[in-house]
């Protein structure tokens, strides 16, 4: 009988085939791994990115429980094999936001250095206090409101910026900015200087000083505009009669002021009682800008007062058609007429 190619090196191609699928099946396994250490073991549910805000001692175990709630994980041999192999242990706090599919070793790399991802850090004019400004930091950024109180309210800490406690306020411009979660205290002021200072570049700091103001109180005399009316289209009408009232040495008898001092922030009508208040901030008994703004103002008011119209008003009224608008005028008894109806608006409408 004839002998087969086959037959004659039988035990040739069992040991080849053998061979062939090993290598396949170790192929698959390194395969797997690379693919569930490089590319992807968690998969998002929605085929969206999440983030995360990771907190001080937080453990791994948490970290997988957490993005258990919106990802798949694909193998839970591999990744305690990969945190195993990786010295996973701990975890470096900030938010992170991670794609819809990742692999262990991105993933474990990112926590382990603290690779955060930015988070946007807002606040606006309606920030009136320093109370109120301290517990709007901390709402954004892992910090102690207490800690930024603190340096907001130490004259000698603000000196660093140019500032005291009462016009720190000023150093925090309202806008969206990108920061780190876990930026400390100190960076963060240090951050707010650079905006500020990238505010007030030379064009602005030389007409500030045109008008015979500093940057200071240009923001502090935005915060009073400010404060008068919801109009922006006023503003530079306000902004140029409190700048008359200024160079002429008047009072500036600014309302807002009056109802900051009273330290009732909801006030809507000032009375003659709450004329009488003694504090700095009572611009109906005391000369020029109060020592500190009345809110965090934002720089396009400030912009306002700095390119404030040439004007002869010094009296102004709010409208009493409670349009929000006001009427100007440079003579007292235009301003006692319209001040009288307004009065009498109030009172019908039951404002006390």
């Amino acid at each position: 009988m004839e002998v087969t190619l086959f037959q004659k090196y039988k035990r040739l191609w069992i040991t080849l085939i053998a061979i062939a699928a090993a290598l396949v099946f170790v192929g698959s396994v390194v395969f797997y791994q690379y693919y569930r250490l490089e590319v992807s073991n968690f998969a998002s549910n929605d085929g969206e990115g999440h983030g995360y805000y990771l907190y001080p001692d937080m453990s791994v175990d948490s970290l997988v429980s957490l993005m258990k709630q919106d990802y798949t994980l694909a193998s839970e041999r591999s990744w305690n094999a990969h945190r195993k192999y990786l010295h996973f242990i701990s975890i470096k706090p900030g938010y992170y936001r991670f794609p819809a599919h990742i692999g262990d070793k991105h993933l474990i790399r990112r926590v382990q250095s603290g690779v955060e991802t930015p988070v946007h850090f807002t606040f606006n004019n309606a920030i009136r206090t320093r109370e109120q400004l301290a517990g709007q930091v901390s709402k954004y950024l892992l910090m102690d409101s207490v800690d930024i109180l603190n340096r907001l309210n130490n004259d000698a800490y603000m000196s660093r910026f140019g500032m005291n406690a009462e016009n720190s306020r000023c150093l925090f411009i309202p806008n969206t900015y990108e920061v780190y979660w876990t930026i400390t205290p100190d960076k963060l002021f240090e951050r707010m200087q650079r905006e500020y200072n990238h505010f007030w570049n030379d064009t602005r700091r030389h007409k500030a000083d045109s008008i015979g103001l500093t940057p200071i109180e240009v923001s502090i005399l935005a915060s009073i505009v400010e404060s008068e009316t919801r109009r922006q289209s006023d503003y530079p009408n306000i902004a140029s009669l409190y700048l008359n009232r200024l160079h002429k040495g008047m009072l500036l008898q600014a309302c807002p002021t009056v109802i900051y001092a009273t330290g009732d922030l909801k006030l809507r009508r000032v009375l003659k009682r709450h004329l009488a208040i003694d504090s700095p901030y009572n611009t109906y008994k005391n000369r020029g800008l109060p020592p500190g703004p009345i809110r965090c103002a934002n720089g396009s008011t400030m912009d306002a007062v700095l390119n404030a119209p040439k004007t002869n008003y010094l009296y102004m009224c709010a409208n009493p058609d409670f349009s929000g608008t006001h009427i100007f005028s440079n003579h007292y008894s235009i301003h006692a007429s319209a001040a009288r109806q307004y009065q009498a608006e109030l009172d019908n409408r039951d404002i006390r």
